[in-house]
């Protein structure tokens, strides 16, 4: 077992705090609002030998992938560590966006490797060759937009932003009907392409309609029944003013998310994470194709191929209890799996659930990782990686501990 050192992603809409409180370190002074842990080239975690040499975990394992990742492992998905955790921490909104399948992320990503653009150039849509369903952990209440609504119900929203315009005396600008127009027609799926399509073009047309929807908002139009989503589109147009993704936000369900709540996103799910603290786990892949909300690049054709144009549920995850008490969160996806493990002062141990390789990352109090071959002691914001050759593991409280120690572990999802 290797305790890893993991990179913090400082990117713009992180939180300053919520990072460093929940690993109980001091804040970085900036943003900071990832931090992945795992083996994706692009920032990987640094492995700890015993004798104190370090090395990217992703040389570790390419070392002797079959050690470190197991038959099974790469019999399904090659010599790489199939799954990327991270602690997200938005302290605003995400970009909106989309992740491709895996048949569209290795066409992309060899299109444009044949095209000649660099791997790290702005408009660069596909990093790499692999697909990217995600999963998210609520840790603090977080709120979220996460697939799109039925078009009936986006569209009584849009017509009670036509009805609150004529009320105030403003004349209602025409993409109001349009979209309302577009969101009518009889098949749902053409309906919702109809009116996204519309929105994302931009232009005057849109962020004139944003203007001046937000300011009879602002001066005291009635928000019900549409209160969440209303006010949702007036804070994100704080963020991102005039920005088509104020409106497109309008499409897409809104999540109140509780602590201890999971999502799962799979390949086309519309989605932006808005505001909150989190365990996220992922494919390993870097494939984000943007739909607004962000000044990075933003490809509408491609966005447009890769969006699954249908009328979702809310894709919760319940947990599944153990004989040890763990809880066991499991996509409909072979990458990943999560589990959350509480130990309670003087608890027994608690065996890993591992199939493959596995991290462990440690939020609360200080856990011991024991296996037949060697042990490694975590504290509160420390993390592991254990190869699939070290199983089984067990995860024991700290000798004289009195807190209760908190860990999240991931590993494959192929012992499903």
């Amino acid at each position: 077992m290797y305790q890893i050192e993991n990179v913090l992603r400082p990117y713009a809409w992180g939180s300053t705090t919520a990072i460093a409180g929940l690993l109980g370190r001091p804040a970085s002074g900036g943003p900071e609002a990832e931090l992945w842990i795992g083996a994706h080239p692009d920032s990987p975690s640094t492995a700890i030998h015993p004798n104190g040499v370090t090395q990217p975990l992703d040389a570790l394992i390419a070392s002797d992938p079959g050690h470190f990742l197991g038959s099974e492992s790469m019999a399904e998905f090659g010599p790489r560590l199939p799954f990327l955790t991270k602690l997200l921490a938005a302290g605003k909104p995400l970009s909106l966006q989309v992740h491709p399948s895996r048949d569209q992320a290795r066409d992309g990503f060899a299109r444009e490797n044949a095209a000649g653009i660099p791997a790290d150039a702005a408009e660069r849509n596909y990093r790499d060759d692999n697909h990217k369903p995600e999963m998210i952990f609520a840790l603090t209440p977080f709120k979220a937009l996460c697939g799109f609504r039925s078009p009936a119900a986006s569209r009584s929203i849009f017509e009670h932003l036509r009805d609150v315009l004529d009320s105030a005396a403003v004349e209602v600008p025409a993409i109001i009907n349009h979209v309302i127009s577009d969101l009518g027609q009889s098949d749902a799926n053409a309906a919702l392409k109809a009116a996204f399509s519309r929105l994302i073009q931009g232009g005057s047309p849109v962020s004139d309609a944003i203007n001046e929807v937000v300011a009879v908002l602002s001066a005291g139009a009635p928000l019900e029944p549409h209160r969440e989503a209303l006010t949702a589109m007036v804070d994100i147009n704080e963020a991102f003013p005039d920005d088509p993704g104020v409106l497109i936000s309008l499409l897409l369900n809104h999540l109140s998310l509780e602590p201890g709540d999971v999502v799962y996103l799979p390949a086309g799910n519309v989605h932006a994470y808005l505001h909150g603290l989190g365990v996220e786990v992922m494919a390993s892949s870097d494939n984000v194709l943007r739909g607004g909300l962000t000044p990075k690049h933003v490809d509408v054709g491609e966005l447009l191929k890769t969006i699954r144009f249908e009328a979702l549920g809310v894709p919760h995850v319940q947990a599944s209890g153990t004989e040890f008490g763990q809880e066991l969160y499991r996509p409909p996806f072979k990458e990943f799996q999560l589990q959350r493990i509480e130990l309670g002062p003087g608890a027994e141990p608690v065996p890993l659930a591992q199939s493959g390789p596995a991290v462990v990352v440690v939020v609360a109090g200080s856990v011991m990782l024991d296996s037949p071959k060697s042990d490694l002691l975590l504290k509160r914001g420390a993390a592991a990686f254990i190869p699939d050759a070290e199983a089984p593991v067990n995860v024991h409280p700290v000798q004289g501990a009195t807190d209760t120690s908190i860990a999240f572990a991931v590993t494959t999802g192929l012992g499903n």
